[in-house]
């Protein structure tokens, strides 16, 4: 089948190969236009655009579709079928509709649930046990168009954003493989208009902790908004990012105040109980373990995070 592939994330990168694996001649990839980031300004293409170069597949980068030459080069690939994933721009109707099947679009979450950007940080820091992939025929709407397939997957206890993305990339990635398969026989279904959420760009103004909250909400930040952008906290003035936790069961909590360090290797109170910090991150320097975090960098028993 003739695919034109949409997308620009990480997230993006299985369901390429997997397409590539699969015999599908991709006519063309889209993504992000590239972006200058960091201290020198380098100009750096997304993950989906240098997998595509290193397969050898045109890639093509427009800011958007509203100019015409644009539209019409998109137009001119006779695609069978359009693949949108994690590709991070809004799409024309007229695009949409272009191949001769449509667009088919990965969203990692079981809609109705968690339509919008971000639907797998969501889902973690609001405590949901299970969530998913589903395979929607798109329509003009934000993730509104009927469903073709869905494969749900339980929330693990130790699960962050990064682990779970990676685990729903795949899945997705395979049941839009034996999707295609059946592409003619499929009965899309529309979305309940029962039980709609909306998962809306993560603001960094939301990875500050507050350890006067409850210690389940901050357990879910930390694991939600892990590693990107990552919950923080000061210590003597600098800035601690925490990039995965676990739920601790200390009696000292009972006497301690929130953001005071109970506990070994790095044992915080918060409301109602205390967390473990079990990776860290410094300012500019790489991710560690709490162990090695420690050893250059040491935290006293009665020391304060805020």
């Amino acid at each position: 089948m003739k695919i034109v592939f949409l997308g620009s994330a990480y997230f993006s990168i299985p369901t390429l190969v997997k397409l590539i694996e699969a015999g599908h001649e991709i006519a063309c990839v889209y993504s992000q236009p590239p972006r200058r980031a960091g201290r020198g300004k380098k100009v750096n293409l997304t993950p989906v655009h240098e997998m595509a170069l290193k397969y050898g597949i045109t890639v093509r980068t427009p800011e958007n579709f509203k100019l015409q030459k644009d539209k019409l080069a998109f137009f001119d690939l006779n695609a069978d079928l359009t693949v949108v994933v994690a590709y991070g721009l809004i799409l024309p109707l007229e695009i949409i509709e272009a191949a001769r099947y449509g667009s088919l679009n990965i969203h990692a979450s079981i809609l109705p649930k968690w339509r919008g950007a971000a639907p797998i940080h969501r889902a973690i820091m609001s405590g949901d046990s299970e969530t998913g992939v589903c395979i929607m025929k798109m329509d003009a709407g934000l993730d509104t168009g009927p469903v073709v397939a869905k494969e749900s997957t339980p929330i693990k206890a130790d699960d962050t954003t990064s682990f779970l993305s990676e685990r729903l990339a795949d899945l997705g990635a395979k049941l839009l493989i034996e999707t295609i398969k059946k592409i003619d026989e499929l009965i899309p279904k529309p979305q309940s208009t029962i039980e709609v959420s909306y998962a809306k760009k993560i603001d960094k103004k939301e990875a500050k902790i507050d350890w006067s909250l409850d210690f389940q909400i901050i357990e879910q930040q930390i694991r939600g908004l892990s590693r990107y952008p990552g919950a923080w906290a000061y210590y003597n003035d600098e800035r601690i990012k925490f990039l995965n936790v676990r739920i601790n069961s200390s009696n000292q909590n009972n006497q301690a105040e929130p953001g005071m360090v109970i506990g070994t290797p790095l044992v915080i109170a918060c409301k109602g109980g205390a967390l473990e910090i079990t990776l860290l991150q410094r300012s500019g320097k790489s991710v560690q373990t709490t162990e090695d975090f420690l050893r250059g960098f040491p935290i006293q028993i009665g020391s304060y995070f805020t």
